[in-house]
């Protein structure tokens, strides 16, 4: 476990805000870390969500790191969120330190979330946005007792639902602009519960697009609200 005080951004992934890391960046600090959660253009209650593309979610990480002067950064991301972190890295150097995913996608130079997912689902996710009006796709209740919290408390997985956002269809559908992680010679760490069902992929797969093996922590898609312990102890000892 980490020893030095050091600095942690928390990236929300898909549908989710900042809100979702506040236990575990809690948990940071009260190790004696800083812990910065954000919540991405789009995703806090009442956005705008019309029109934007993933380059705005990179710029908002990369905006965030130099307005706050965070340096030797831990990047933490969840989900969908490896994506523009992974973009942002490249685009920090100097002031990130390390690169922790959780249950989270690890990109391919210019591949796109949508079109890392089989077929039919990268299918299903483009009529999803193109039948939106804004072009974002809701969160159902359905969702998160299947994929995101099966198997929890149903008014833990309804109070999920009523926590996440639509979410802007460009964040899946545009091209990562950044080089392979790899390309970074940053350290890194895959974190992964032991019953994800969300991700596309296992996670083993994205683990192994590091050259790691993943760390297994208990809980779901969600673990970090239900097993913040855990999921911060993880995190620390990257």
């Amino acid at each position: 476990m980490s020893t030095q005080s050091s600095t942690y951004l928390l990236i929300p992934g898909a549908w989710h805000g900042g809100w979702s890391w506040w236990p575990v960046a809690k948990r940071l600090r009260a190790a004696g870390h800083r812990a910065v959660a954000v919540t991405l253009p789009g995703l806090a209650d009442g956005d705008d969500r019309a029109g934007l593309r993933l380059r705005d979610a990179v710029d908002y990480l990369v905006d965030e790191v130099q307005r706050r002067d965070l340096t030797d950064v831990t990047l933490v991301g969840h989900s969908w969120a490896g994506y523009p972190m992974t973009a942002a890295a490249h685009r920090l150097r100097g002031r990130v330190s390390t690169m922790v995913y959780y249950n989270a996608q690890v990109p391919r130079p210019d591949g796109s979330m949508a079109d890392d997912n089989p077929p039919e689902v990268a299918a299903f996710l483009r009529e999803l946005i193109e039948s939106s009006p804004d072009r974002a796709i809701p969160p159902t209740v359905e969702f998160v007792r299947q994929t995101f919290m099966q198997d929890v408390a149903e008014d833990a997985q309804r109070l999920l639902a009523e926590l996440l956002t639509p979410h802007p269809g460009a964040y899946f559908l545009d091209p990562l602009d950044a080089p392979d992680v790899a390309a970074l010679g940053l350290p890194a760490r895959y974190i992964l519960g032991e019953h994800d069902h969300a991700l596309p992929r296992p996670g083993t797969e994205f683990a192994a697009r590091l050259g790691l093996e993943p760390v297994m922590v208990p809980g779901t898609h969600e673990g970090m609200l239900t097993h913040p312990d855990a999921v911060a102890d993880a995190i620390l000892a990257a």
